[in-house]
């Protein structure tokens, strides 16, 4: 059954879809919203995500220079001839260990671990390793928003499995602008002194910071394989009693410790677990690893409150935190007094007197949230693209492909891309990550996927050329049958109100099909990603029409000397011809509001692949002209 043109619910009802329909996910301000009702009921837990726009290098930045170092060892390479950031020496380092049996895959649990240990087998070496990017770093804006709160005595307890001392340095800076009456003294326990942690939770003296993994000054530190394995008894009993205290806020962490996620799962196994809810922050549902995807899921069961909360960083989750709570005046010159001027100032709509200053409504939306990895693919027989193309649109396979330098990146069912490529002997090599500023495959890439993920789920069908891909109005299915029928009628009445006219028939004399349709383009502009749609009648002429033509240019586009009129022209300029400002006006709305929410190319279920999936805002962009142009006066 093809299911372009249902919508979700119905989706979710003949598929079983993925879990993220299981799992309610929450903008940043909504939790926010809900946050600051009672912020004393949250404790909160922070991954190396959250210091990473502190300045400290993340875990994959670790296992890049991890990697990087080995791999000098190994080739007697000097180590400073060696760029682990340039991405000709990542793909290098990446192929050799692929060849050697050194180090886990790409992508592996242990990678991390298994890394650190290779390159530094003494616990001393770690510790001054670590001593080293610690002092890399500095408070960013969410640590200055979350010391208010601990200074103020409005947040109870910090977890984190970070070595930096940002928290407790950006508590302290915070701390002496308050009054002595008013301030609350951060506890700081690490491994080493758990016993102190316990005291906290007995004496109920908060604010408390606990160190899951140790701190860069501890004795015992956690970072090998065997360290992480097993999560050190004391601290986890401080974890878990916590956790049946309060709500709990994640963010910045992947949930790859096996330790720390069976702390959490423990908590669950109490009668009382997780009070006000678990909160898990991320940049997208499809980030997020199986093993949290299972907490959330067991959390619901039991019913405790279990949210995703999409933010982009730990820093625009502070923002959003500090727009609603409520601090001391000093702690809130404190909090905003770095804070980065706005790229984008809100500006004053035109006076009375300065109505020739147009705004003008684009056809662009917002893309939220793009797909930041992919799967990578490994083919023993050399293939051209036009070939795994034509193989995968003969299996009807649910993927899509792009070529990586020597390698593949795909999205779609893990299955299907065997499947259909076996000729070419495809095997499944980890991921590989997005970067489509950098890559023009990786952009190509998320242009299929985009296109794709806006008709999957909708009454719209894709249509993916060399020279641009559109999205059509789908004219339905043979022997379609009436609950489906209803539901794409439903979903396209706002478009059929804005249009006015048919969206798809048959052109009066020529019996050409013809559908309302959009080109779709992915572009980035002021420091955002849109798509940008721009309407248009797509039709199908006979063959023997479109060898005698080379169709009508798109508006804008120059015409070619070898240009000849469709037979459809007059017809299409009759349909557009009194369409004015106010008719595409709703017809850009109309489309904005179908393309609004998540798309997902593939709708893959949990475990059979990497899917694309985008989120894409209901706002469209506005503009004004840079200058003044003089036909604007007067002007239709």
């Amino acid at each position: 059954m093809d299911v372009d043109a249902l919508g979700a619910p119905l989706l979710q009802e003949i598929t079983g879809a993925g879990w993220e329909l299981d799992i309610p996910v929450i903008t940043a301000q909504q939790f926010a919203a809900k946050f600051a009702l009672q912020p004393n009921q949250y404790a909160w837990f922070l991954g190396a995500g959250a210091s990473a726009s502190a300045g400290i290098p993340t875990g994959y930045a670790m296992i890049r220079d991890f990697k990087a170092q080995l791999f000098c060892q190994e080739t007697k390479l000097p180590r400073r001839e060696v760029d682990a950031t340039d991405p000709l020496w990542v793909e290098r380092i990446d192929d050799f260990f692929k060849r050697q049996a050194i180090l886990p895959p790409t992508g592996d649990t242990t990678e991390y671990a298994k890394a650190f240990e290779a390159v530094y087998p003494s616990e001393r070496d770690r510790r001054a390793y670590i001593d080293s990017q610690v002092k890399l770093g500095r408070p960013s804006f969410a640590h200055r928003v979350l010391a208010s709160l601990l200074s103020a005595g409005h947040t109870p307890c910090v977890f984190t499995t970070n070595f930096d001392n940002l928290v407790e340095t950006a508590t302290t800076v915070a701390g002496q602008l308050l009054e002595p009456a008013k301030r609350r003294n951060l506890v700081v326990a690490a491994i080493d002194s758990a016993e102190r942690a316990k005291r906290c939770l007995a004496e109920n003296d908060w604010p408390l910071l606990a160190k899951i993994h140790g701190d860069f000054q501890s004795i015992e530190l956690k970072n090998t394989e065997g360290e992480l394995a097993e999560q050190d008894a004391r601290m986890r009993a401080v974890l878990v009693e916590a956790c049946s205290r309060f709500a709990l806020i994640i963010i910045g962490y992947s949930g790859r410790d096996a330790s720390v996620m069976a702390a959490l799962n423990d908590v669950l196994k109490e009668s009382a677990s997780f009070p006000g809810g678990i909160y898990w922050v991320t940049r997208s549902p499809s980030e997020l690893l199986p093993a949290v995807k299972e907490l959330l899921l067991t959390s619901i069961s039991k019913g405790v409150e279990a949210h995703i909360v999409q933010s982009q960083n730990f820093d625009e989750f502070g923002g959003d935190i500090a727009d609603v709570v409520s601090l001391d005046e000093v702690l809130e010159q404190h909090v905003h007094a770095g804070e980065a001027s706005p790229i984008v100032r809100p500006v004053p709509l035109p006076t009375h007197e300065a109505l020739d200053a147009l705004i003008l409504r684009c056809s662009a939306v917002r893309v939220l949230t793009l797909p930041t990895v992919a799967r990578r693919l490994l083919l023993q027989k050399p293939a051209k693209i036009s070939e795994i193309r034509k193989r995968l649109s003969e299996a009807k396979a649910r993927a899509t492909v792009a070529v990586a330098g020597n390698e593949y990146a795909a999205f779609g069912s893990d299955e299907g891309l065997l499947s259909a490529l076996a000729e070419f002997g495809p095997t499944l090599a980890g991921t590989v990550e997005l970067n489509p500023l950098a890559h023009s495959w990786a952009l190509g890439l998320l242009y299929d996927a985009l296109t794709r993920a806006l008709c999957r789920g909708r009454p719209l069908h894709p249509r993916l050329q060399a020279r641009g891909h559109s999205v059509l109005v789908s004219a339905g299915y043979p022997n379609e049958d009436e609950e489906r029928l209803k539901k794409r009628l439903e979903a396209l009445s706002p478009m059929k109100a804005a249009y006015g006219a048919d969206l798809h028939g048959n052109i009066p004399k020529l019996g050409c099909p013809f559908n309302e349709a959009v080109r779709i383009r992915l572009e980035q502009a002021a420091s955002h990603w849109w798509c940008i749609f721009d309407p248009y009648t797509s039709v199908d002429l006979p063959k023997e029409a479109e060898e005698s033509t080379d169709g009508e240019p798109s508006p804008g586009e120059p015409r070619s000397f070898q240009w000849k009129p469709s037979p459809a022209g007059d017809w299409l300029r009759e349909r557009w011809a009194q369409r004015y400002n106010k008719k595409w006006s709703a017809i850009i709305n109309a489309w904005s509001g179908l393309f609004k929410g998540e798309g997902r190319a593939f709708w893959l279920e949990d475990g059979q692949g990497i899917d694309a999936v985008f989120q894409i805002g209901a706002v469209t962009a506005w503009s004004r002209p840079s200058h003044d142009h003089p036909y604007f006066h007067g002007g239709r």
